[in-house]
């Protein structure tokens, strides 16, 4: 498998370009599994399930129709975007358990900088408890969203993947209701106390993946 770490900023019709090319080969027996790690320049995208009143400030950023699963997500500087681009035709063709094994992949990249990610039924992403701030208007404990998650198959070869705030301008994303949730807010890591930066994240993603993703033909 190849992990590929691109440095700058990487314009994102020519990631998608990229990763529908791979995919492509992948399926067709031609190329390795891949996993991409990057950042974009701020933008928004809208998955599949995205409400155009969740994009609130529509002329802020360029806004991009993913054709992922999900609904609006600000993808910017100083968030990690990692690509995944895995065959499930020799992983199993299990959608369930391979959307669990990444959000377990993020909890046990986050667990590297001791920070306790959750998942939250009802509530796509990763979260944490930030007993720090007020109770909700519900009376429930706050929480924000810290990594994201939304994924495409062709052929049943993934592609998009997650993102983790690592240092983003957490502002860029008031012009979108993130995934449609208005209760709860967002982090990153650097907004958490913790002087985490993108290297760090790309040691801990490489070093965890091993730990939570069965090796081809295993």
């Amino acid at each position: 498998m190849e992990w590929k770490i691109t440095d700058g900023l990487t314009n994102y019709n020519d990631a998608v370009a990229f990763m529908e090319a791979r995919v492509a080969a992948i399926a067709a027996g031609e190329a390795d599994e891949c996993v991409w790690l990057l950042e974009h320049p701020p933008l928004y995208t809208a998955g599949t399930s995205a409400r155009i009143e969740d994009l609130t400030d529509p002329d802020r950023f360029p806004v991009y129709e993913a054709k992922r699963g999900g609904e609006y997500t600000y993808h910017g500087p100083g968030q990690r975007v990692a690509y995944v681009m895995l065959d499930l035709n020799k992983r199993g063709k299990d959608v369930r358990r391979f959307v669990k094994q990444l959000e377990e992949w993020v909890i046990a990249s986050l667990a590297e900088f001791n920070v306790h990610g959750e998942i939250r039924d009802g509530r796509v992403g990763v979260w944490v408890r930030r007993n720090d701030k007020p109770l909700t208007a519900s009376g429930q404990p706050a929480e924000d969203k810290v990594a994201a998650i939304g994924l495409r198959l062709r052929k049943w070869v993934s592609f998009h993947g997650i993102s983790i705030n690592v240092e983003p301008d957490l502002d860029h994303f008031s012009g979108i209701v993130p995934c449609g949730i208005t209760e709860h807010g967002v982090t990153s890591l650097v907004d958490l106390g913790l002087p985490v930066t993108l290297a760090d994240v790309d040691t801990a993603l490489q070093k965890t993946f091993a730990e939570i993703f069965d090796p081809v033909g295993a």
